[in-house]
């Protein structure tokens, strides 16, 4: 046997572990394969998920990040040398020498350098408290500094700015983004997408100047105590600056070697991934391919597949460029962009663009002016649920339906239809998983071959193992192939668990389980995730009443159940008592407004008959609630998902039409429904009369007075998706119809998926008002005692949040601007309108 030929690695970042695995893979590494590799990695770690790079200074360590599995280093003929760099290549002599001294020839030299952020050549940038945001050293530094500091600058408002951003944050800084372009991510997003994810994130708490370049960074005493910006008077002032605007290929190596690099930077390859010099190659984001540089991950894991395959002797496979479509999670807020997204590529293409600021959500299909119609591209922001097939539609593997609005309509009956496919239209070779280059056949193949779950597809295949964007689509094909083969399809709540919602609900209620550790340790595995730590903490707050941010409750919520108040557009939260029925005394109207007189609250009647206080700091709630709760009143629950409001008339109180006692119903059903948790939040409502003054029909559950008593309306709502409330009963008495509620209530509760309205769940029901009335009315599943009993539970535990809060002086700590200071926030800025203040917006600020 010949010996071994000698490839060099210059670069172990994600590329470079990729192609190694492709090398593995392809028998080209190992016992018998025709290469030994050595491997030389600047960074002290071995290959890690630079991607969910913040997820660091969330918990995770360096191991938990680590692309290398168990034993992949013991590899036959692979050796790794970490903390050294490749200083010099000698590309006559073949042989490349590293910083530590070491002077290896190659057969073959592979560049998978990456790139370095791009720092702008401004003043001050060396001065202590000034990070880059790029390897988990960086992120170890910024960390390190962040413990003394209140404020951060982020200079960049692209994809690794608004990381860097959400870094900041979960380290308890108070953020501000600088961002150059007019808007945010503005090679992905348009400025409608860009508006609505600038006024999410503000939302969070996080300032966002677009529009203006950083000019210098300010220091005393050694350290940076502002940011420079054009246009500006003042610096904005920060403890700490982060550039995250940008990367630039690392190409040094191969300049000083003499390799061809691009004018701006990049080192020129070919289809097969060779440079100018004789077996040197480049992959990832240091290599500059028919004049383009990725800055993502999915095209350097196809460069590397494609180089493994020619150093396999695969003359005929290529890269050719690759789809650069994009979805991910910003600051919790689902961001995509596909294809042509701005439709710049296609002459004279034309856009559909639906918005709803109100609720966060932007969709955008672009489309073709030839004549086909064809979608070449797409923006969505918020609802992503369309992704999966608009990535089919612009790669083309799918033909593009008739009704290309419904595609970005929200949803409705027919929706499917109306889009004109589905999962099963995916041809075999759609690539489903770009990152990984996995197609539609492969899948399906796997699942055919025994993955009955996702973690099998990804295990046999890959997919959805880098970004996961691609898992969904996944979940769906898993579906389709068991609809096909007669399996019955479950859905199961995440990863984390083989249980649905449904499942995990009865298991938490019957054995009682009240921890969520508890809960993983024996019916889950891994850590949790956002999806399921959530609707396990609604599954506590609904089977057990007490205080829901008591020890580990209190990591699973939501940002506003986490503060009891909901959080506005520049930090700050709003108050809202419950005002039951809406019926409330002139001494407590009295109570209110000296409320907000004291705290220079901004203050607004809701649509739902409560007082809305806007502007209260996290340090003035307890006061606030102290007044409120002095004055009788106690938390209203707008900030969880539980119920809202119980809506009324004034019904035979005052009006001339009401036949029955509106107002009376409305305050009984309130109070003894208040704080329940569900899967979403609930509103409901009483009309005195037919005249539905109280617009019942548009609740979860609406009861409508008649002249024998009281019709029952359940499953309606308002919102993105309308829906009419169905008739569930008629002429009812005052404790049937409450007998019922109780029992639709926690009926809902249980069976439930996470996030679903009455309205949603009532949908896929099967059997409808039918099976509904059946349960609810006839009781024909012998259910009604217990839910009526699991209901009379949660009354006679209900303890008002505030009340609570405000009696515990633990509880009381966290509520501060500050974890190490008590001052108030300065980077709130108001401005008057009609009498009251208001944020700021970012052209009002100084």
């Amino acid at each position: 046997m010949a010996a071994a030929r000698t490839l060099v690695l210059a670069g172990y970042g994600m590329v470079g572990h990729r192609f190694l695995e492709a090398m593995v893979g392809r028998g080209q590494l190992g016992p018998d394969g025709p290469w030994r590799a050595v491997v030389v990695g600047e960074e002290p770690y071995a290959a890690y998920d630079r991607v969910s790079l913040s997820s660091y200074v969330d918990g995770l360590g360096a191991d938990d990040l680590s692309l290398v599995g168990p034993g992949f280093h013991d590899t036959p003929g692979l050796v790794v040398h970490l903390d050294d760099r490749v200083d010099a290549v000698d590309t006559a002599a073949r042989r490349v020498t590293t910083a530590q001294g070491r002077v290896v020839g190659y057969d073959a030299l592979v560049l998978a350098t990456g790139s370095v952020p791009f720092v702008p050549a401004i003043p001050g940038t060396d001065t202590p408290g000034v990070f880059v945001y790029r390897t988990i050293d960086d992120l170890e530094a910024i960390r390190m500094w962040a413990a003394g500091c209140r404020s951060g600058v982020v200079v960049g408002g692209g994809l690794l700015g608004l990381e860097a951003a959400n870094a900041l944050r979960i380290l308890g800084v108070q953020a501000t983004v600088v961002e150059f372009a007019p808007r945010l991510m503005p090679v992905q997003l348009d400025e409608g997408a860009a508006a609505v994810l600038q006024d999410r994130i503000e939302a969070l708490g996080i300032t966002v100047h677009t529009g203006c370049a950083a000019s210098g960074v300010r220091a005393e005493g050694g350290q940076v105590v502002g940011l420079d910006v054009d246009g500006r008077d003042e610096p904005i002032q920060a403890d700490l600056v982060v550039f995250a605007a940008g990367i630039r290929p690392r190409d040094d190596l191969a300049r000083s070697a003499g390799l061809d690099v691009g004018e701006r930077g990049g080192v020129v390859v070919d289809d097969g991934c060779a440079t100018s010099a004789p077996d040197v190659y480049a992959i990832g984001e240091c290599a500059l391919h028919r004049g383009r540089v990725y800055g993502l991950v999915a095209p350097g894991y196809q460069m590397a597949d494609v180089l493994a395959g020619r150093l396999s002797g695969r003359d005929d496979v290529a890269f050719t460029g690759a789809d650069t479509s994009t979805k991910l999670k910003l600051l919790g807020v689902d961001v995509a962009s596909v294809g042509d997204a701005h439709g710049t590529r296609t002459e004279g293409s034309r856009a559909l663009v639906y918005t709803d600021p109100l609720a966060g959500d932007y969709r955008k299909v672009v489309v073709s002016n030839d004549g086909s119609r064809r979608v070449v591209g797409g923006i969505l922001v918020g609802d992503l649920s369309a992704y999966p097939l608009l990535v089919q539609y612009a790669r083309g593997t799918l033909e593009t339906p008739e009704r290309i609005d419904a595609l970005i309509a929200p949803a409705s009956p027919g929706a499917d239809a109306a889009t004109g496919a589905g999962v099963a239209a995916l041809p075999p070779g759609a690539v489903v998983c770009s990152c990984n280059t996995v197609d539609a056949g492969t899948i399906r193949a796997a699942i055919q071959d025994g993955a009955d779950d996702v973690g099998g597809i990804k295990a046999g295949t890959r997919a959805g193992t880098t970004c996961g964007s691609c898992l969904p689509l996944l979940a769906d094909l898993l579906d389709d192939e068991h609809r096909k083969a007669g399996v019955a399809v479950r859905r199961t709540l995440c990863e984390h668990f083989d249980h649905t919602r449904q499942e995990l609900f009865d298991i938490v209620r019957v054995k009682r389980i009240r921890s969520f550790a508890a809960l993983l340790a024996e019916h889950g595995r891994g850590r949790g995730c956002e999806i399921c730590k959530p609707a396990v903490a609604s599954m506590f707050a609904s089977t057990a009443s007490g205080y829901i941010l008591d020890g580990e409750q209190s990591t699973l919520q939501d940002t506003n159940d986490h503060f009891l108040a909901n959080l506005q557009r520049d930090g700050t939260y709003s108050v809202v008592p419950r005002v039951p029925g809406g019926e409330i005394t002139p001494d407590g109207l009295i109570v209110l407004g000296q409320v907000a007189q004291e705290f220079d609250l901004y203050t607004k009647i809701t649509g739902a008959q409560r007082v809305d206080l806007f502007g209260a700091r996290v340090d003035q709630l307890p006061a606030i609630w102290t007044r409120l709760v002095d004055a009788g009143f106690e938390s209203g629950h707008a900030y969880g998902k539980a119920l809202r409001t119980v809506k009324s008339c004034v019904g035979t109180t005052w009006c001339r039409y009401g036949v029955q006692d509106a107002v009376g119903l409305a305050i009984r059903l309130e109070l003894r429904y208040r704080g329940l948790r569900a899967p979403h939040k609930i509103k409901s409502a009483v009309s005195g009369c037919a005249r539905e003054c109280a617009e019942a029909q548009g609740k979860d559950v609406g009861v409508i007075a008649t002249e024998r008593g009281w019709n029952l309306h359940v499953a309606g709502n308002g919102g993105m998706t309308p829906q009419h409330a169905v008739l569930l009963a008629t002429d009812l008495d005052t404790e049937t119809l409450v007998r019922h509620i109780d029992a639709f209530l926690m009926y809902y509760i249980r069976t439930a998926d996470r996030l679903e309205r009455t309205a949603s769940w009532f949908n896929k029901l099967e059997g409808g008002i039918d099976h509904l009335r059946a349960v609810v009315v006839d009781d024909s599943l012998g259910l009604v005692d217990e839910l009526v009993a699991d209901m009379e539970r949660h009354v006679a535990g209900y303890e008002c949040e505030w009340k609570a809060t405000l009696a515990d002086p633990e509880r009381l700590a966290r509520f501060r601007v500050f974890v190490n200071a008590d001052e108030p926030d300065p980077s709130l800025v108001y401005v008057r309108e009609r009498g009251q203040r208001r944020p700021a917006f970012p052209h009002e600020r100084p």
